[in-house]
């Protein structure tokens, strides 16, 4: 196996883009590694990636959650949907790699190019996830996968780390195990947005499904999504469609809560890309515009110039080199409107709440800027063609 380099990151994101499958598993392999390439490729998966809808299925071991993903994978595909899995298995004493337990079951996708299932080993992590599934995910996501299914390892009650990563996370409960009163006092319960009855056909289902109605009558009244109750019979794929129901009223509501909190913003400054910022300095002086602060930003390799406009500004942007953003840009297309900033409160939660409702963004993470601003970039593909910057302190 060849070793790769950062040279060949690009070449490989651009063909697993292009749906190329070996390209696929060596990027999952490389992240699941956690090598030094690892962070460079989850970056950028991200910067091409459109997040998808991401659903985590968590629950004891033995609640049947193999069947169930395997059930909801061929009604999705019926649907015209493509399906990246992340299954998280117990890790093998011997190997140290996944136990597949009954991952044989999704064999039957074989040759589906719409589908891919990556089975990750444990290694005893906390939570029910391995380390490395955040960067999986975004690797699937990359490669076009609509709807990521997450499932955990199933070795417990705190694997409520899953809906930290997800949009809708899914809780398996069976009657007959001895075990669904206790997992009513587990943390993942709080952290659930839909529960299933699965097996449902045993007696028992009513009863394990009369406890949930229980507990959530002592929850406040104030919430607005009250997670519903689905029965299901995973081994015949009864009541599958109902869970895709409420996983997509649960996905809504999620979006209508996001847009409900998100603050104003305002206009903070308007970015513009010029070959020379001497010499375009003299027309805005004309117009009584002064630069009052330049800057050079070494990690984005260009040189800032502020010119104050009541409550916002102007921002003269020149490369520092020609390989480098505002080089490219204006290689491409000549000078002027780079990007409209927006300054905004709370940026971290934005950055978190644009993330989960899958807008695209063109940055990995907030950086710092001119004049010590936090900022993140959102692509244009999310904003009507315009490349749009949000800042906050």
């Amino acid at each position: 196996m060849t070793a790769e380099t950062k040279n060949d990151l690009q070449p490989m994101i651009d063909r697993l883009a292009a749906g190329d499958g070996r390209a696929l598993a060596r990027a999952i392999s490389l992240v699941e590694g956690g090598g030094a390439l690892a962070g460079e490729i989850v970056s950028a998966c991200r910067q091409v990636a459109r997040r998808g809808r991401r659903i985590g299925v968590t629950g004891s071991a033995g609640a049947g959650k193999s069947t169930l993903v395997d059930q909801m994978i061929r009604l999705l595909r019926s649907r015209g949907e493509t399906v990246g899995v992340v299954a998280v298995d117990p890790t093998s004493p011997y190997t140290g790699g996944a136990l597949l337990g009954d991952r044989i079951r999704m064999q039957g996708f074989t040759g589906d190019a719409g589908v891919y299932i990556r089975s990750m080993a444990s290694r005893r992590a906390q939570g029910g996830l391995a380390s490395g599934v955040e960067g999986v995910v975004a690797v699937l996501e990359a490669a076009g996968f609509g709807i990521v299914i997450v499932e955990t390892v199933g070795v417990g009650q705190d694997e409520v780390s899953v809906s930290h990563l997800v949009d809708i996370t899914v809780l398996l409960l069976v009657p007959g195990m001895g075990d669904d009163v206790q997992s009513l006092k587990a943390g993942v319960m709080e952290a659930a947005d839909i529960f299933v009855v699965n097996k449902a056909d045993l007696p028992g289902a009513d009863q394990v499904e009369a406890h949930v109605l229980a507990m959530q009558s002592l929850a406040p009244a104030h919430r607005a999504w009250v997670p519903p109750v689905v029965r299901t019979v995973a081994s015949s794929g009864e009541g599958v469609g109902d869970l895709l129901s409420a996983i997509a009223d649960a996905a809504a509501a999620r979006m209508e809560k996001v847009e409900s909190a998100l603050p104003l913003a305002r206009l903070d400054h308007l970015g513009v890309a010029v070959r020379s910022i001497s010499a375009v300095s003299g027309f805005y002086e004309r117009l009584g515009l002064r630069i009052t602060h330049e800057e050079t930003i070494e990690h984005e390799q260009v040189r800032t110039a502020m010119l104050p406009l009541e409550q916002s500004r102007i921002e003269l942007l020149e490369a520092v080199v020609e390989d480098s953003v505002i080089g490219r840009f204006i290689s491409r297309r000549g000078e002027g409107l780079h990007h409209i900033a927006l300054r905004v409160e709370r940026l971290d939660q934005h950055f978190a709440d644009l993330q989960a409702a899958g807008v695209r963004l063109a940055s990995d993470a907030i950086r710092v800027g001119a004049g010590g601003h936090r900022y993140f970039f959102v692509h244009p593909a999310s904003t009507g063609g315009v490349l749009l910057e949000l800042v906050g302190e």
